[in-house]
């Protein structure tokens, strides 16, 4: 099968849309697929990329008119169906990629929805917003969601055998550089064995709890605990420009509350030294303010890493989440209920361990292999139908 997977950021744009889709590319080929990325010029002009697979950086924008450059690739490569990852941001906030060309000049277009969030219109759009999301769905041939909310909110909106949900996995394998020494890594960010170091992978976005990470560090160190917090990877991005604002808002955070020489922050790095930082750490706290969702690749990269993660109660029931065995919960938006949950597992070594076996057994679930062979059914099925 001859594919290609549409994306409005791909390496080395920061961004977990870019990330899944290198990723989601290189399983699909390693099933024997000639897999073909679509995606805009890089904005690092200085970076110069080699992949075992063709990356076509040729779609100047993502405004009106993308949709012509997408096709004339399509063409030249002779791909039988295009899988474009959906996720508004992405793209620029910008409505045309909603606005599919006519199903008689084009292959079977399925769209993977990285999220649901609706992209800028004009001011005060309001309703129009998620009708232009809406419309997506229905015009394409086929629908994959990542999360079981995303499902539950568009099953009433598109057929049920035009919808799949295939979950993401893990953009960060858990492999630190060569001779990796956890102590010494550790060490490096002025952390003794015997602190607790607690763990935030992503960017900075209102929607993840920044602001009740801090404040709950800020009560940890009041209580006496000797916490340090790694910030890993990226602050912002690239995609989304309200990160930078909310970022520094959490800088100034920071300040007042006295935490700077105890909050560290990687930057935007490579896998290795991700895999590095996260595995120096206790507890990893990701406090999504909208619930825990497998749509989150960064609660995925912590799960294939065996941390121990305290995270926030899920919005709708998610089975595979077990609180006290795989994660442990706290209500969203609640800087005290965060800090009593790390304090938790600080005074219990033995419940750490068991969120530890519990997150490496949930992490099998998500494999590369397993979601390219559920794409790739997924993508057949719209071929040969």
């Amino acid at each position: 099968m001859r594919i290609g997977l549409v994306t409005g950021e791909f390496p080395p744009d920061e961004g977990g849309v870019g990330d899944f889709t290198l990723r989601l590319a290189e399983a699909l080929a390693a099933l024997g697929h000639d897999v073909h990325v679509i995606t805009g010029p890089t904005r690092k002009t200085e970076y110069e990329a080699r992949y075992s697979l063709p990356v076509h950086r040729s779609v100047p924008s993502w405004r009106w008119g993308c949709w012509r450059e997408v096709l004339r690739v399509a063409r030249e490569a002779r791909l039988d169906v295009l899988n474009l990852q959906y996720q508004a941001a992405a793209y620029g906030m910008h409505p045309a990629v909603h606005f599919l060309p006519s199903p008689l000049a084009r292959p079977p277009v399925v769209v993977t929805f990285h999220d649901l969030r609706v992209p800028y219109l004009f001011p005060k759009a309001g309703p129009l917003r998620w009708r232009v999301v809406r419309m997506l769905a229905r015009r394409a041939d086929g629908v994959i969601v990542t999360n079981h909310e995303d499902y539950l909110r568009l099953e009433g909106e598109i057929p049920r055998d035009r919808l799949a949900v295939i979950p993401i996995g893990s953009n960060i394998p858990p492999t630190p550089p060569p001779n990796y020494d956890r102590d010494a890594e550790r060490a490096r960010w002025g952390v003794r064995p015997d602190d607790l170091f607690l763990g935030y992978f992503g960017f900075l976005n209102e929607s993840k709890g920044g602001e009740e990470l801090i404040r709950a560090l800020g009560m940890l160190v009041e209580r006496g605990v000797p916490a340090h917090l790694l910030m890993v990877g990226g602050r912002v991005g690239t995609s989304d420009p309200t990160n930078r604002a909310y970022a520094a808002f959490i800088d100034g955070l920071i300040a007042d509350l006295g935490l700077t020489e105890r909050v560290h922050w990687t930057g935007y790095t490579d896998p290795l030294s991700v895999s590095a930082g996260l595995l120096a750490t206790d507890v990893c706290v990701l406090p999504y303010r909208d619930g825990v969702s497998f749509r989150r690749g960064t609660l995925h990269a912590c799960l294939a890493h065996g941390r121990a993660i305290v995270t926030t109660r899920p919005a709708v029931p998610l089975p595979e989440v077990r609180d006290g065995e795989n994660m442990l919960l706290a209500p969203p938006r609640d800087a005290g209920a965060l800090a009593e949950a790390v304090l938790r597992l600080w005074r219990d070594p033995g419940l750490r361990a068991r969120l530890e076996e519990g997150a490496r057994a949930l992490a099998a679930d998500f494999s590369w292999d397993r979601i390219a062979r559920q794409t790739a059914a997924f993508l057949i099925h719209w071929i040969s139908g």
